[in-house]
């Protein structure tokens, strides 16, 4: 139920309220109002004012009315600013008078933007306040905040964030929680000499990850598009171009399921590292995560929003992906494990197979099934079945095993990371065999984009290369859920 089925008695009396204070030629919108000091500024210029004291000094204040108590001649009131500093307004009637006293008391609801003019005092309990002279509408509120008493629901602060914001300070902190993140990961790439980078999100090819894209269509250019998977393959023609040390932060789309860790829509880093590899980049990735647990907590020990405290310092641990599934199996698996083996093993566990499931594809599932969960504290999962990984280079002891490691925390795929392949030969046999799979039915298998091959063909030098969710990084550091982390996540419309 909306919060307009649930009140219509007090939306209407909000639209009539607006209503009235237009036929008295007060404005419910203006275009502007007295402001002289933010509340932040009030508040750290006067935290030192004795109890029941004056200052002397007037000035206008704003804020959202988030309590309000009308007794007879006083009239007491909390302005909120928009990153949760409070003060208290006084307005009097042997200061404002009996007009604008009235008027306060009839024509200001919860909600509403106000400003409020007058002498910066101490009260008698000792809080900081406002006694208005005068006081104006700022933005009228038609709406009710919801009861604070009364917490709204995950779907609900989701749907709504506006009003999340308004009335949790969680969620105020969280949103200002991603800027500072994106900041420390910015300035880590810069003192480590990467350059930024945009690619297009509009793709003629889809390409650099196994997955299934949005399709779009061009108008102008009457042909399909698809939306970004990853931005990899441009970002490696940079390399191959001489910028030699790349990132992007930017927003990919995956036309897949949605649950607490995936979303359709969402933020990732990717960098790669010329003359770097798998180690070098893993490296790179443990300084990313742990400097942005500096800059929001100033330790590498940060604090879950439910109280638990994960632990991100020191160097990560590293374990074999096939050392992995083995020990949680009983019995011996490797990259060479036949097909029917895995099968064996993956039906004995109760994983459901899909017939297209390639042998590395069943043992990331089985790994997926037996380990991942308890991979709490950070780890990088070395060495993946090639056949999955066709954008990475072999490893350089191990058959059937590609340089490349998913970093885990919380149970959860943070990152990924590799020792790049960039053999043109061999990444167009590879391209070549996921476009096989794809005309078999694999909607997640990529294309053979020729021109990436042709970058390739003018030589790219030994490289590492990462991807990294922000969002699950987010979740890394706040131990919340993907939609927590996004502002506004993908959500279906309210039905009618």
């Amino acid at each position: 139920m909306s919060i307009e089925d649930d009140l219509p008695e007090q939306l209407r009396i909000r639209r009539e309220k607006r209503a009235s204070l237009i036929e008295r030629g007060i404005e419910p919108y203006p275009v502007s109002v007295p402001r002289t000091k933010t509340l932040v500024e009030i508040r750290a210029q006067y935290a030192n004012i004795e109890t029941d004291s004056a200052t002397g000094d007037v000035h206008s204040v704003s804020g959202r009315i988030i309590f309000k108590r009308d007794t007879g001649k006083l009239c007491f009131a909390t302005l909120r600013e928009g990153d949760g500093t409070e003060l208290q307004a006084m307005i009097s009637l042997d200061k404002v008078g009996e007009e604008q006293l009235e008027s306060w008391k009839s024509d200001v609801d919860l909600g509403d933007f106000v400003s409020v003019t007058g002498e910066i005092i101490s009260s008698k309990r000792g809080e900081l306040s406002v006694l208005a002279n005068s006081w104006a509408m700022a933005s009228k509120a038609l709406r009710p905040l919801p009861n604070e008493h009364k917490p709204m629901s995950e779907e609900t602060r989701v749907r709504m964030r506006y009003v999340d914001l308004i009335v949790r300070p969680e969620a105020r902190e969280y949103a200002r929680l991603r800027p500072t993140v994106m900041r420390s990961l910015r300035e880590t790439f810069h003192n480590e000499n990467f350059v930024e980078v945009e690619t297009p999100m509009l793709q003629v090819m889809h390409g650099g990850a196994a997955a299934r894209p949005f399709v779009s269509h061009s108008n102008a250019y009457d042909m399909e598009l698809f939306l970004r998977i990853a931005p990899e393959l441009f970002l490696k023609r940079c390399v191959v171009g001489g910028i030699e040390r790349v990132f992007e932060i930017n927003r990919n789309f995956r036309n897949e399921g949605a649950d607490s860790s995936h979303s359709p829509e969402f933020a990732m880093i990717e960098s790669y590292q010329a003359y770097g590899d798998w180690k070098s980049i893993a490296a790179l990735t443990q300084k990313l995560v742990q400097n942005a647990a500096m800059a929001i907590t100033g330790s590498h020990v940060v604090t879950h929003h439910d109280g638990r405290k994960a632990d991100l310092g020191g160097t990560w641990k590293e374990i074999s992906l096939y050392d992995a599934i083995s020990e949680g199996v009983g019995e011996k698996v490797s990259a060479l494990t036949t097909v029917d083996d895995l099968k064996r093993i993956a039906t004995k566990l109760g994983i459901k197979i899909d017939p297209k499931w390639i042998a590395g594809k069943l043992a990331e599932e089985i790994f997926e099934h037996v380990a991942k969960d308890q991979l709490i504290a950070p780890t990088f999962v070395m060495g993946f079945p090639v056949d999955t990984s066709p954008l990475v280079r072999a490893h350089r002891e191990i058959p059937g095993v590609a340089e490349k490691w998913d970093l885990y925390i919380d149970g959860f795929e943070l990152a990924t990371g590799y020792s790049e392949l960039v053999d043109p030969v061999i990444q167009r046999d590879r391209l070549v065999e996921q476009a096989k799979l794809g005309a078999k039915g694999d909607l997640e298998a990529m294309q053979v984009d020729e021109d990436f091959l042709r970058a390739m063909e003018f030589a790219m030098p030994p490289t590492g290369g990462m991807g990294m969710g922000v969002d699950r990084l987010l979740m890394a550091l706040t131990g919340l859920g993907i939609r927590e982390t996004i502002l506004f996540p993908l959500v279906k419309p309210e039905a009618e």
